[in-house]
This record gives structure tokens, sequence and C-alpha cells, in this order.
């Protein structure tokens, strides 16, 4: 029940996050996708 609780009050903070964020201008980048490179990625450096 507890976690139930602590997994709603995360949404409802993503939630207010996401509704006070300004809207995005055309041509503006996403900043859910910022920096992401399409295509092959380089291999992990161990």
């Amino acid at each position: 029940m507890q976690h139930r609780q602590e997994k709603e009050a995360k949404r409802a903070e993503r939630k207010r996050l996401k509704s006070e964020r300004p809207p995005r201008q055309p041509g503006e980048e996403d900043p859910d996708i910022a920096g992401v490179v399409p295509g092959p990625q380089p291999p992990l450096e161990v």
C-alpha cells in the first residue's frame, strides 16, 4: 500500500513539472530527446 502511494506521489510530481514547463517554440529541440543521435551508436568503452 505504501509503494502505491509513493508511485502516485511520483506521478503527481512529474505531471506538475511537465505542466510548469513553458511550451516549445516551433523548431526548438525537444528536451526529451536532446542530444540523441540517430543511427549506429559508438561502442561503449570499458
